[in-house]
């Protein structure tokens, strides 16, 4: 089935850019994307009540369905009802939570292409709220991952906006992010990074607001 963009340009689901995972991963985690492991993580946050985090629903609006029989119908092609923003939210030990997930098969170096204007606009509107907005990139060649919050991620954006490099190597994601160790119960334990993330945007918040 074809899904495509409100601008028409056509969608390719972060599975299609997966890759198998190195060997030294657990049988029982092989095939999987980072999709289906931070599904799995939610549903353990969820159920012992850690934090209540959701992958976004969106609305499709159907174009074209086959009838290739009469008691069965297929949809051959739907666009995005309105552009999409970010992959996951909610809301842990009171605090908005909101967040992209994103993998790559680059060694070396996150291509920002990857992310689009309005998920930048909508994490930017997040952080000015005082949500807790980041990115979560899984580097799938090398089996790593990365929690990456979005006051450090918007300064690799605009130095691309401005003309420069249009990737974030990994010697600076490294530098700017929380690795994450993957686990068994939850696979990817990310809100372990989260108190560095507000700790961060605690003291530069003050920063900004001292004379």
């Amino acid at each position: 089935m074809a899904i495509r963009y409100p601008n028409g340009k056509k969608y390719v689901p972060t599975s299609a850019n997966s890759t198998a995972k190195p060997s030294s991963m657990s049988f029982s985690n092989r095939g999987k994307t980072l999709e289906d492991e931070l599904n799995d993580s939610n549903e353990y946050y969820n159920s012992r009540g850690i934090a209540v985090i959701h992958k976004k629903p969106v609305p499709i609006q159907i174009v074209n369905v086959r009838y290739p029989a009469r008691s069965a119908a297929v949809i051959t092609e739907a666009y995005f009802k309105t552009a999409s923003t970010t992959d996951y939210n909610g809301i842990w030990q009171g605090k908005y939570v909101d967040f992209e997930a994103k993998e790559t098969k680059n060694k070396t170096s996150f291509p920002l292409q990857n992310i689009h204007d309005h998920q930048v606009e909508h994490m930017s509107q997040i952080h000015a709220q005082g949500g807790i907005a980041f990115l979560i990139i899984r580097f799938s060649m090398l089996d790593r991952y990365f929690v990456l919050p979005f006051e450090k991620f918007i300064v690799k954006w605009t130095r691309m906006i401005n003309g420069g490099r249009k990737s974030i190597t990994l010697l600076e994601i490294e530098e700017l992010s929380v690795e994450l160790q993957p686990g068994y119960h939850p696979r990817l334990d990310y809100l372990r990074a989260l108190p560095d993330i507000i700790e961060q945007l605690t003291v530069e918040r003050t920063e900004r607001q001292e004379p």
